[in-house]
């Protein structure tokens, strides 16, 4: 034990404090003054919440873009067969036999049916919904925005 000088005790100390913090270590101690493990873990806590936000918000953004095409594709087809229907209409008004003559009860039949169409399309615009109202003088009921043709 004399042959060692004061460099070789300090070595052996070294060694010794080094083999007793890898038993530590080994055994799950972890020894960490300024708290820099808990920094870590709390920063990806908060990276992974922020990513599952924004997960969750594209998601809600995808589900709202197909709400959206689904509600334009409905109006476009609503559009299209209220065109149909009222081109239709035009064309049976134009070539009925009665078209120059003053509105009779055939051609308001054919208005009501073509507005009861286009009200069966869309049932929430206005004068749809309303149920028919008798007419003053005893002409034939008519509903709050019936054509006046």
């Amino acid at each position: 034990m004399r042959t060692l000088t004061t460099w070789g005790w300090l070595a052996v100390a070294g060694l010794a404090v080094v083999a007793v913090l890898a038993i530590l270590a080994g055994l799950g101690f972890r020894w960490d003054p300024l708290g820099l493990q808990q920094r870590r873990l709390e920063a990806a806590q908060a990276q992974a919440a922020t990513a599952l936000d924004q997960a969750e918000a594209r998601r809600l953004e995808q589900d709202g873009a197909a709400e959206q095409l689904g509600r334009l594709d409905a109006f476009h087809h609503q559009q299209t067969s209220a065109a149909r229907i009222t081109a239709r209409a035009v064309e049976q008004a134009r070539t009925a036999d009665d078209a120059d003559q003053p509105l009779e009860s055939r051609r308001a039949d054919r208005l009501r049916s073509h507005d009861r169409e286009l009200c069966g399309l869309a049932p929430d615009l206005a004068g749809c919904a309303g149920p028919a109202a008798a007419a003053a003088g005893g002409d034939a009921a008519l509903r709050p925005g019936d054509a006046a043709v």
